[in-house]
């Protein structure tokens, strides 16, 4: 028991991930029902995500502008796949001393670009650029994660590997905002979510929650202008993934089964695709 805890004691995030360590935190009761794209509190949906430079973005790729955008389009997406119409932004933002006051307010004019209103935040200073961003709003029918049944058709809403495309070339991309796909799709969806860290992770979390197999076709992905199969492992995406019962005129890429996992084909073989893992 004493080595147990020695060994326990001793683990860092880097050896667990961003699944494992929730599922421990979760396991201690520290954490509670985390396991959809949103919280729901009291009739209103709550997402939130932190963008920290030098991990999730570098100011010689992209444009404070476009940094807003993506900061409050990464959240909206998470809104999108609960079915949810955003209804706020609260805005979190910490800065270096020297920080130019023009690039702030380029930084808030992306924000405010896709047009929910930004009514609250904090700011602060920091070593490095920190942006966190809530987005609040509500839904008629959250279909979450765990829904996902044997038979159901896997669809996506739009191309992927765009973002894995930009990045092979120095580049950004702004992700897609899909909020009335979200809100079509959760009048019926078994389960959905955004693909934010790779096809391959995604599905599995799909698949994990809902307790069967997800089998991804990847040729019947589609492909945005430029990107090649490999760059479907990058993420950042932000099209929404479902399990339905009727693609509804959206691209289907695959199905859910009796069993447990993902499995991707290429060509009738499976293949293994990797994705983002924080912390490593």
């Amino acid at each position: 028991m004493r080595e147990q805890f020695a060994r326990r004691s001793m683990q860092r995030v880097s050896d667990l991930g961003e699944l494992a360590l929730l599922a421990e935190l979760e396991r201690r009761g520290l954490i509670q029902g985390v396991e959809n794209d949103v919280a729901e509190l009291a009739g209103a949906v709550v997402t939130q995500d932190a963008l920290v430079e030098g991990v999730h973005f570098r100011l010689d790729w992209i444009t404070w502008r476009d940094l807003g955008f993506r900061a409050a389009a990464v959240n909206i997406s998470d809104l999108a796949a609960a079915g949810a119409t955003p209804d706020g932004l609260v805005v979190a933002l910490g800065v270096t001393g020297d920080t130019r006051l023009e690039d702030v307010i380029e930084l808030y004019e992306g924000l405010a670009e896709p047009g929910v209103p930004i009514v609250g935040g904090d700011t602060t200073r920091a070593a490095s650029l920190v942006l966190s961003v809530t987005a609040v709003g509500r839904s008629a029918r959250v279909p979450g994660r765990a829904g996902a049944r044997p038979g159901d058709a896997l669809v996506v809403t739009g191309p992927l590997g765009a973002a894995g495309a930009a990045f092979r070339r120095g580049a950004y991309v702004r992700p897609p905002i899909r909020v009335e796909e979200g809100r079509r799709l959760a009048t019926h969806a078994h389960a959905m979510l955004d693909l934010s860290d790779g096809i391959a992770p995604d599905a599995a979390r799909l698949a994990t929650r809902s307790a069967c197999r997800v089998v991804v076709d990847l040729d019947r992905v589609p492909l945005a202008e430029g990107a090649e199969p490999d760059d479907l492992a990058f993420g950042e995406d932000y099209e929404l993934l479902a399990a339905v019962e009727d693609p509804d005129g959206f691209a289907a890429i695959g199905r859910c089964e009796e069993g447990e996992g993902v499995v991707l084909i290429r060509k009738g073989e499976p293949v293994v695709l990797g994705g983002w893992e924080h912390f490593r």
